[in-house]
Parts: C-alpha cells; sequence; structure tokens
C-alpha cells in the first residue's frame, strides 16, 4: 500500500496511537507505520508463550491526568482489573519493602548501620551539594550517601551500564521526584504500624501509591484495541513497515517517506504531516535533507534489556509484582511476577511465571549470548534470590527490548534542545512524540498525552500546545491521585502559541 495521507505516524506504540485514535475519531485522515510484522504497542505490547502473557518491563496504569485515565476507559472499558501495588528489594540475602517499611528496614540493617544511615542522611541535609547535576549528588542530597551506597547506586548503574556520576540529575528528578528520607520513614512507620499517611499538601508522592489499574490480559490489550478503532474510525495501521527515508520538500511542505517491508518491497507515502516516536537519532539519519542537529543526534546514547520468563511448575508465590535486585552478586536488575500483575496472566495453575530483567547494550555480551546459556544464566540467579527452585522451571521464553530506555548521560540535554530547536525551524509539520521520539524517560502516561496534545496541534493548524513541555512538570511527573486533575492547565498544557 502506498500513497498519500494528511498525517502519517511512525510507531505503533502509546505515543504513535494515541496521536492517530485522536486524530481519526475527528474524522482526519491518518496512517500508522509500525515496524513490527505482527504485533503493535511497542515496549507496551504483551508478549505470549504457550498460553503464558509476558508484560515487557511493566505496565501499571496510573496518571493524575483526567485526559488520559478517560482515554484509556474509552478505549478498553470492560477489562480493567485492580491490582496492588508490592514491590521489594533484594540486597545482601535480605528482602526489604519497597517503598521502606521502616520498622524492617531497622531489623534487616541492624541498629548500628541504620545509625549511619541517619547521621549521613543529616550530614547531606545540613550541607547540601548546591544545584546537583548527577544522579549520585541528587540522592546524595535527598537520601545522604550511605543509603545511595545501599538502595541506588548497584542497581541503577545495572539499569544504565554507566556511573552514578556520569547520569544526569535529570533522571533522578523525573523518577523519584518529591520522595526523601524524611517522606519514606514517615510513610514506612505508617505502614510498619498499619496506619494511613496523610499525603503531604493533599498529594501522594508516585512513588508510594497502593494500588494500579491493568487490563486483565496486559497492556498489549489496550493498543490492540487501540488498533482496531482506528481501523473503525477509518484510518489505518499498517505492520511490518520499518521507516527508512523522509523526505521534505520545503516548497510545497510535502513529506516523502519510504518503508520498508521484511519481504524486501518498499512503499511510499507523501503526508503533509509526519508524527515520529522513531528514535530520535534514528529519525534525523533517516531525514533528507539532513537536519544541521545530525552530529547531536548521533550523539544520543539508548540502553537495552532482555527479559529470561521463566516458567515454573510450584504452589510457590509471592505477591510481589517485582522485586528490584541490588544485590551486586547476580547480574539481574529486576524480576517481574506475572501472576501478581493479573492472574489471567498464568493459563494454568500450579504454575508461575517470573521475568528476569536484564540490561545491556545492543551488541554486548548478555544482549548476544545464546539462548540456552541465558535460560542456564536465570535458573541460577533465580535460585540463588531463593524466589522460586531452578529444578521447578519446566520452560522459558526471551525477549530482547532494543532502546528501552533512552540514556541520560551529562550531555544529552544539550543535545536535545539543538534538535528541538533545528526542527522546529526546519521541518515545521514534524512532530516527535513519546519516549524514544523525543529522547525522554517518560511514563506511558506521558508518552500519550504527547500524542494527544500533537494531534490536537495538527487539528488546530498551529503549534497551540508545548508538547515538549509534558513530563517537566515535577507536581505531574511524580504526585497526586489517579485522574485528580481536571484541565490540562495543571501540566502547564494551557493553549499558547510556540515560537
Amino acid at each position: 500500500m502506498s500513497g498519500h495521507v494528511d498525517t502519517l505516524v511512525i510507531g505503533g506504540g502509546p505515543a504513535g496511537l494515541t496521536t492517530a485514535y485522536t486524530l481519526a475519531k475527528a474524522g482526519f485522515d491518518v496512517t500508522v507505520l509500525e515496524a513490527d510484522p505482527r504485533q503493535v504497542g511497542g515496549i507496551s505490547r504483551t508478549v505470549e508463550h504457550d498460553g503464558f502473557l509476558f508484560d515487557i518491563g511493566g505496565h501499571r496504569f496510573f496518571s493524575k491526568q483526567k485526559e488520559v485515565v478517560d482515554l484509556w476507559n474509552e478505549i478498553l472499558p470492560d477489562d480493567f482489573i485492580e491490582r496492588p501495588r508490592l514491590s521489594r528489594i533484594f540486597y545482601k540475602g535480605k528482602f526489604y519493602a519497597y517503598p521502606l517499611r521502616a520498622l524492617e528496614a531497622l531489623k534487616n540493617l541492624g541498629i548500628v548501620e541504620s545509625a549511619a544511615c541517619v547521621l549521613s542522611y543529616g550530614m547531606a541535609r545540613l550541607k547540601p551539594i548546591a544545584a546537583p547535576k548527577t544522579f549520585h549528588e541528587w540522592v546524595r542530597n535527598q537520601f545522604g550517601e550511605r543509603l545511595f551506597s545501599i538502595f541506588f547506586k548497584t542497581y541503577t548503574e545495572k539499569v544504565w551500564g554507566m556511573s552514578c556520576d556520569d547520569i544526569s540529575a535529570d533522571w533522578a528528578s523525573q523518577r523519584i521526584k518529591g520522595l526523601d528520607l524524611a517522606t519514606a520513614i514517615r510513610d514506612g512507620l505508617a505502614r510498619s504500624l498499619g496506619w494511613k499517611s496523610a499525603p503531604k499538601n493533599g498529594e501522594v508522592v508516585k512513588t508510594l501509591i497502593e494500588s494500579f489499574r491493568y487490563p486483565r490480559k496486559g497492556p498489549g490489550m489496550m493498543w490492540d484495541e487501540a488498533a482496531r478503532k482506528i481501523r473503525g474510525f477509518g484510518g489505518h495501521v499498517l505492520m511490518d513497515r520499518q521507516v527508512d527515508g523522509l523526505a521534505f520538500d520545503r516548497a510545497r511542505q510535502i513529506w516523502t517517506v519510504s518503508a520498508l517491508r521484511s519481504n524486501g518491497t518498499r512503499e511510499t507515502f507523501t503526508a503533509r504531516h509526519v508524527v515520529s516516536s522513531m528514535p530520535l537519532r534514528e529519525l534525523a539519519d533517516s531525514i533528507s535533507p539532513k537536519p544541521l542537529s545530525l552530529f547531536q543526534a548521533r550523539a544520543l546514547k539508548y540502553r537495552d534489556f532482555l527479559t529470561v520468563a521463566l516458567i515454573a511448575r510450584t504452589d510457590k508465590d509471592f505477591p510481589d509484582n517485582w522485586v528490584y535486585i541490588h544485590d551486586p552478586s547476580v547480574q539481574v536488575g529486576r524480576v517481574q511476577n506475572f501472576r501478581s500483575w493479573s492472574p489471567e496472566m498464568i493459563p494454568e495453575p500450579g504454575y508461575t511465571c517470573l521475568g528476569l530483567e536484564y540490561f545491556c547494550f545492543e551488541g554486548d555480551g548478555l544482549w548476544t549470548m545464546p539462548d540456552e546459556e541465558l535460560v542456564a544464566l536465570a535458573k541460577r540467579e533465580i535460585g540463588h534470590i531463593g524466589l522460586i527452585a531452578p529444578a521447578d522451571v519446566v520452560d522459558a521464553a526471551i525477549v530482547r527490548q532494543p532502546k528501552a530506555y533512552p540514556v541520560y548521560d551529562d550531555s544529552y540535554r544539550d543535545h536535545v534542545d539543538a534538535i528541538r530547536r533545528d526542527f522546529e525551524r526546519s521541518y515545521p509539520t514534524l512532530h516527535p512524540v513519546g519516549r524514544n521520539g523525543m529522547h525522554k524517560y517518560n511514563n506511558q502516561d506521558h508518552a500519550m498525552m504527547t500524542g494527544m496534545l500533537t494531534a490536537r496541534n495538527i487539528m488546530a493548524g498551529e503549534r497551540l500546545y508545548d508538547v515538549w513541555g509534558v513530563n517537566e512538570d515535577a507536581e505531574y511527573s511524580e504526585a497526586g491521585s489517579e485522574g485528580a486533575s481536571a484541565s490540562l492547565g495543571g501540566l502547564r498544557m494551557v493553549p499558547r502559541k510556540v515560537a
């Protein structure tokens, strides 16, 4: 299929499908090109293996933004279940509830170590690092040096494959904004004693939420249904289309986009608007004429990961959605318990399925390790952690996910700012959206907001909304109760002209 379309959307993940859904529902001409030959959803898809369902990374359906919650309900009105939010940290052979329970943490760490942590926190508060630039400096200010080394350093360096001194403070301020040791102790004491802690200023730190909604058969349900409804509105969602070229005719303000299929055939589309959720680095390399910011785009980095799903015949169960592995003696970074996301992810009683997540770079030793060696590694490490016995594992599946996380190194912000300015000046009808499309480590609901606002800009015929402002409002990013905001004003997304 080739032809002309008003809006062409590259990528069928949450951002791209939200853009297409919003446009198609309003009667606009839209086509989505998705590289995967079978599944939409991107990293939010659900993978199936012999009836067992896997969530790639874990996706809690929780948002402060009412527009996002309303859209979830509109697309998937009858398939949400309410799930308890339970997580633990595994460190030096012991499990710690996360968020921390003060009495449990005191018992596990011991009085001497706990006192040292509190003293270290006090010193950090007395002498904070002014304008922290790195993840290490930011967390040290919020929790103290000793707690940083116990509960942040090892796991974070597993995730990113780099020193905490080379990771931007932006990542910490987005992911754990609003939480420090005093907040954790106050909330942890309340949890330990069975009390409900009162939200500070009427808000709930997102890291501390106790429940969330979840599609009963995984997040892929949402995006499969979104694609179906886009087609029902008259839009197109085309699979197995790997976009590899975008040519912009400045005189006519028309894009020509080429896509390669797995059978070697090539299709060409023309469009007035292009919405792109493909990685920003690859987008810049695919555009002609070449952008002035090409070298900044080529400097952007990504972190990849793979999941080894172990299927075991066992009655042993535990309530966690996932367990964060801070122990440096194993390579696994996090363990998902798919039954605790939804019992319908496990098709048979008497079985369990755990997803061991390994963070890596595409092409490195872990990424290229043969599947049988990865399964053997995962079985050894799950036995060391003690969640299930390796002998109970009867089957396994492996999912490799490239470009799962845009890397927040010390230079990424300058690069992204330069690319943004260049694109807005040179390609006024090009609209980056989503996590990789904007090189922002955002959540599913943030990605959806970028798509929703981009669709509104296209429908209006001008950039009324600053899409790049999504996820920069700390109050929205990390605090609040689900659907609490009744308008976009709390997100600083009130209509305004963008220069």
